[in-house]
């Protein structure tokens, strides 16, 4: 059955599904569209399956638009994702060349006919282009790690967004001097989501044992498109310092998005780095496979997340909410989620992460202390009416024109 707001009273209160209400009354009669580059995989298109259903369960007029492209088109953006998170090297004429192209054949495609059109990071960037025949106003979010961005694209790509009435980061320290209204939004995740709702440990132990983790000795696992950013090589090799003192076990579970060419070039590397071992389980999943990831979260011992670059870390979220001990890097979103020894570890090398994986193995009860913490952090926080609420906000604020204050 579809989820509704009222499932979510028993964890947030009646008050903020009220206020929910209240705040999406003030939108009637305005249409927004909201735009992105994937209708499957990676954390955007996840977020946007489960927040357009229920602003339209609020009464809010929303439609979802995906871009068209090709191979070219999508390794020219993903090569822009890497270079706006600070990954160096010039990329080819040819290059912008092609996301231009792309781009005019898909302001040929769609249909804008939003009083909001709200454009999800680099891919569909340029299609503010179409502003100038229209009155709708114009919402640039941009979901990754901009905090250094290399000069060659960020440049490239700053007059487009400048050209929206206003841009939304995930944290004060991606945003850029830009000539239009910055507003800060962080992700969330739905805790009743398949992902994220509760599992009976029948189900977990039974998705364990078909990929043969045995659930008697500890998993450590990190989950996450197989990405150089999200250093699953990195991980390996600080497992191999920890086999030698504790009988253990890893996993590293991933999936595949259609605007990501990358990735089947980084699973290749994985599985030679990994070898025949047999304690290292590679698990290449489907985007349908949620209710695995949460029986795998929901089974592990120590959840990992050591990004290089993270925009906000999704994967982190849904382990904290699980109340999983987790180690991460200090990196990007990660920071706003985990607060070094109080939610969650922070590291900053192979040997930082080693080293907190074979202190939270030694300390079971510190590790117990600190899933409770990181639980509650996100339950105050990253949850996904809150995130409504913020997204209802914006909308109001960019509709009416203010200076951010919306009259209730």
């Amino acid at each position: 059955m579809p989820i509704r707001l009222e499932d979510y009273t028993s964890i947030v209160g009646t008050y903020v599904i009220e206020e929910l209400r209240l705040l999406a009354e003030k939108l009637a009669g305005k249409t927004i569209q909201t735009i992105n580059s994937t209708a499957v995989g990676g954390g955007v298109a996840e977020i946007l399956h489960r927040l357009v259903p229920l602003l339209s369960e609020l009464g809010v007029q929303i439609r979802w638009d995906v871009i068209r492209g090709g191979t070219a088109f999508f390794e020219a953006t993903k090569s822009f994702h890497n270079s706006l998170q600070g990954e160096a090297g010039q990329l080819s004429e040819d290059i912008f060349k092609v996301f231009l192209e792309t781009t005019e054949q898909n302001l040929r495609l769609i249909e804008f006919y939003g009083d909001i059109i709200f454009v999800h990071d680099p891919q569909p960037i340029a299609l503010v282009k179409e502003r100038y025949k229209g009155h709708a106003h114009w919402v640039w979010r941009c979901h990754i790690d901009l905090s250094n961005p290399q000069a060659q694209v960020w440049d490239f790509l700053r007059p487009f967004v400048e050209q929206y009435d206003a841009a939304v980061f995930s944290s004060a320290n991606f945003a850029q001097p830009l000539k239009v209204k910055q507003y800060l939004i962080a992700p969330s995740i739905d805790p009743l989501s398949d992902k994220n709702k509760e599992l009976t440990q029948e189900f977990i132990r039974d998705f364990l044992e078909k990929y043969q983790i045995d659930p008697k000795r500890p998993i450590i696992t990190q989950i996450s498109r197989f990405d150089h950013f999200k250093d699953p090589i990195g991980v390996i090799k600080a497992f191999r310092q920890v086999r030698p003192n504790f009988d253990c076990q890893l996993v590293l579970a991933g999936g595949e998005a259609t605007d990501d060419p990358e990735g089947a070039q980084v699973l290749q590397e994985v599985q030679a780095e990994a070898g025949k071992d047999k304690d290292i389980h590679l698990l290449l999943l489907p985007p349908t496979a949620d209710l695995e990831i949460n029986a795998l979260q929901r089974g592990s011992t120590i959840i990992i997340q050591k990004s290089l670059r993270e925009g906000f870390g999704l994967t982190v979220t849904e382990a904290l909410w699980k109340g999983k001990p987790v180690i991460a890097s200090a990196v990007g979103g990660i920071t706003l989620q985990i607060k070094h020894n109080l939610t969650g570890i922070l590291v900053h090398s192979i040997e930082g992460t080693a080293y907190a994986i074979k202190n939270l193995l030694t300390n079971p009860e510190y590790a117990r202390k600190l899933g409770e913490n990181g639980r509650e952090h996100v339950r105050q926080h990253y949850l996904l009416t809150r995130h409504l609420k913020d997204y209802l906000l914006l909308f109001l604020a960019i509709d009416r024109g203010t200076d951010g204050i919306v009259y209730l």
